[in-house]
């Protein structure tokens, strides 16, 4: 299911999630929120905090890529995120912060105000989103989505998407984009070949989809693919992680330890509106594209792919004598909540696959049914060490 594009009621400002969308759909809201981004470099000086709301001053006016001015002064509101941020920069225990909001904002604004005077020269970088009120040359309320370093790298979803795909492309190989999510944390495309595949019967013995009742013996093949993730606040890397995917049920194996990063982190930027040259982008933007060229090249090599699923069924064919014990010690090695060891148990029931293997294709079922993207692909990446932790009990 696809949410679409809207604005948020309150500020009119665009939302930032949306699951299992299509790449248009995706690629028009990034640029709906392109239109609204805001980055300052501000000190602890011009900052403050009322009615838990981050406030902006004397930061000089800037213009829109269509010329018009705004200011950017004005209030702010934080999201999850940002308030992490103030969290980490400010060394306030991040659970502190939150009971603060709910329980006494007016504690929160002096908490947050007072180690902000501690330091007031220094700089912070805060990506925002304007509301529309502040195209209009007066202050209005917009969101802080981010509270970070000034020496944090600037590398937008949008363009690390179009420099990825054209990496992609130069690749040669032809793919399929099979799903793309968006949160306030971190963007993921998931990439697929449809020329790389494998087949892998002994993994997939036993083995039946818990959503359609087809089994691994009937469709024992498995494509080569990977994951295009970026984060614009702080919440990770750029990286491009290679992905199996199991064609019986869509589960899908992340093999993240070798996974390609760049990490956001560069040179401090001059205080002020951050708005990189079109020459500084173009030169970041060459080396993702030839990254991921290098990344499709080793992810879809069939070699690859093969060596991966070998590996995995050393493991995975180790009988499993007591599920539920098996998946309760699992879940607690691996910090998984409560619903989910349900529900993970309940797949590797459903799956009818009494092994190891069966205990990762449940994780990697369940993770397809989490509404949150940002839980499911941490979930998902918790497959493998589900299946090692499950192999060494069994």
């Amino acid at each position: 299911m696809t949410q679409q594009v809207t604005e948020s009621p309150v500020t009119r400002t665009p939302r930032t999630s949306t699951r299992n969308a299509d790449l248009s759909d995706l690629a028009h809201m990034l640029e709906v929120q392109n239109g609204r981004k805001l980055d300052v470099v501000a000190p602890a000086s011009s900052l403050t905090v009322a009615n838990g709301n981050l406030i902006m001053s004397r930061v000089e006016p800037a213009m829109t890529d269509h010329g018009r001015m705004f200011m950017s002064d004005g209030t702010y509101r934080p999201t999850d995120v940002a308030e992490e941020g103030f969290a980490a920069k400010l060394g306030i225990p991040v659970g502190y912060l939150r009971r603060m909001r709910t329980e006494n904002p007016a504690l929160y604004d002096i908490n947050v105000c007072g180690w902000l005077e501690q330091d007031p020269s220094r700089k912070f970088l805060i990506r925002a989103f304007r509301g529309d009120a502040a195209e209009n040359g007066h202050s209005g309320e917009g969101v802080a989505r981010a509270f970070l370093s000034d020496s944090y790298r600037l590398i937008d979803n949008f363009d690390i998407l179009t420099a990825a795909l054209q990496g992609v492309e130069a690749s040669g190989h032809r793919v399929e984009i099979k799903g793309c999510d968006l949160t306030d944390r971190r963007m993921y495309v998931r990439v697929e070949s449809d020329q790389v595949a494998i087949q892998a019967r002994e993994l997939l013995r036993g083995y039946r989809s818990p959503f359609t009742g087809e089994t691994g013996d009937q469709l024992p093949m498995v494509s080569a693919g990977f994951v295009i993730s970026n984060s614009e606040v702080g919440s990770g890397a750029f990286s491009i992680t290679p992905r199996a995917v199991v064609q019986v049920c869509r589960n899908g194996l992340t093999m993240s330890k070798d996974v390609m990063r760049a990490v956001h982190i560069g040179a401090k930027h001059d205080e002020g509106i951050v708005q990189w040259s079109g020459a500084t982008r173009a030169r970041e933007l060459e080396l993702v594209a030839s990254k991921t060229a290098d990344a499709v090249q080793q992810f879809l090599s069939p070699a690859y792919v093969e060596a991966k699923i070998d590996e995995i069924e050393r493991e995975a064919g180790k009988q499993i004598s007591d599920p539920a014990q098996t998946i309760e010690m699992v879940s607690k090695q691996l910090s998984f909540s409560g619903a989910v060891r349900e529900s993970i148990l309940n797949h590797f029931i459903r799956g009818g696959q009494t092994t190891a293997g069966g205990v990762m294709q449940a994780v990697t079922s369940t993770a397809q049914t989490l509404s949150d993207a940002d839980a499911a692909h941490e979930l998902e990446a918790m497959a493998l060490p589900a299946l090692a932790a499950a192999a060494r009990a069994a």
